[in-house]
């Protein structure tokens, strides 16, 4: 099954409401932390609205 590894990499700071909330529905809290989310359309969905905000790795396991 493949999973992504997600890394927020720009802070938060002048962003919108909704992309706040999107990266807090990601579980990421601050500039620099990773999760792992396994690969669904609703978090690829996620992932396109935000941009260069975060980085994606994909990682098989």
């Amino acid at each position: 099954m493949k999973m992504l590894k997600i890394t927020l990499k720009r802070s938060l700071i002048d962003k919108s409401a909704k992309t706040k909330r999107i990266i807090r529905s990601l579980g990421l809290r601050k500039r620099g932390q990773t999760v792992i989310h396994k690969d669904t359309p609703s978090i690829r969905g996620q992932i396109a609205k935000l941009g260069s905000i975060v980085e994606v790795e994909e990682i098989d396991a």
